[in-house]
């Protein structure tokens, strides 16, 4: 059977939210177009900030109080904190590859390296006077983390601030923190609120009927991870009412087992494609797949919804355009 191949949903009307949800201006965040964080637990830190003549306090990821006083030069070590940054309203003199690679930043920008190795040097050679990083670690067997920037950026005399995120609420937390440093409120509505309610129309339409089943995994050149409900597609699969089976069997997230899914037999099988190379991606999957004759008989697979996810709104954060990933998800489980 061909696997169906999402496209992009249908455009929102954005409407002005009753009830603005106040979650705390220390954002968390996990990840972005290298997967950051996509498979840690959401850990947010989400204390609510404050102004005063020296500008915007807050507590970020790392529980540290930082103070920001209207930034102009401003270097963001992930895409999409680049990309929130700019839907704050702010610009930029510095990014990481990814930024430039998987974002539509605006701003004139020098590279200050790889997102898994941001460099130091290049980083303090922008004189920046704040520098957005993750909490997260990346890497093989998470490995890499920015936060070992800290201490040097610090010594230097740049505030440095650390963000999360894995889900919607995570995005709309760090995007309240950016808004609240640029004095934007009006984008926090136009980038942040409006998105929720477009979002919270989609998980409103969700009936009471019986619960699908799902299988959600990542698959790269190397091998096929499965996915649970902790990760971005995953927390929007559960708020869709989706049974993840990954979360009713931890086994499938240590190893992958086609054996285990087999048996499990999901109503759908959702597929995100990671790394630089798609094609080598399926094929991988395919290649452990297509051997085994019980794969076929998967209920998924036979009625056409062995799923493959668009990285655009799967793998990477997909910031303002986080309601179009629900509505995606949500017309293949209920359209």
């Amino acid at each position: 059977m061909k696997p169906v191949r999402c496209h992009v949903a249908r455009p929102f009307v954005s409407a002005v939210l009753a009830a603005v949800l106040m979650l705390g201006a220390g954002a968390s965040l996990a990840g972005c177009a290298s997967s950051d964080g996509d498979n840690n637990n959401n850990n947010s830190t989400t204390t609510t900030g404050s102004s005063s003549s020296g500008g915007y306090s807050f507590t970020d990821a790392l529980g540290t109080q930082v103070t920001v006083n209207k930034p102009q030069r401003v270097v963001a070590c992930m895409g999409s904190f680049a990309a929130i940054w700019e839907l704050s309203g702010g610009s930029l003199v510095g990014v990481t590859d990814d930024a430039v690679q998987d974002y539509n930043i605006a701003s004139s920008v020098t590279s200050v390296g790889e997102f898994n190795a941001p460099s130091l040097e290049a980083i303090i050679a922008l004189d920046p006077d704040f520098v957005i990083m993750t909490a997260s670690s990346s890497g093989q067997a998470g490995t890499t983390s920015q936060t070992s920037l800290k201490e040097g950026l610090e010594s230097s005399g740049i505030t440095v601030a650390y963000f999360q995120v894995t889900t919607f609420e995570d995005y709309l937390a760090m995007l309240e923190t950016c808004t609240n440093i640029t004095g934007r409120s009006d984008l926090y509505e136009k980038n942040g609120t409006a998105v929720l309610t477009a979002i919270d129309e989609i998980r409103a339409s969700v009936g009471d009927g019986p619960r699908p089943t799902v299988l959600l995994m990542t698959t790269y050149s190397g091998g096929t991870r499965v996915q649970g409900s902790s990760t971005m597609t995953g927390a929007m699969l559960h708020d869709l009412k989706a049974d993840n089976l990954a979360d009713q069997n931890a086994s499938l997230l240590r190893d992958f087992s086609l054996e285990a899914v087999i048996e499990a037999n999901p109503d759908f099988i959702f597929v995100v494609p990671m790394g630089l190379d798609d094609a080598a991606a399926l094929r991988n999957l395919e290649e452990a797949t297509e051997t085994n004759p019980a794969w076929a008989a998967l209920d998924a697979v036979k009625n056409g919804r062995y799923i493959i996810l668009d990285k655009k709104y799967f793998q990477y954060k997909p910031n303002e355009r986080w309601a179009e990933s629900y509505q995606i998800l949500y017309d293949k489980l209920y359209g």
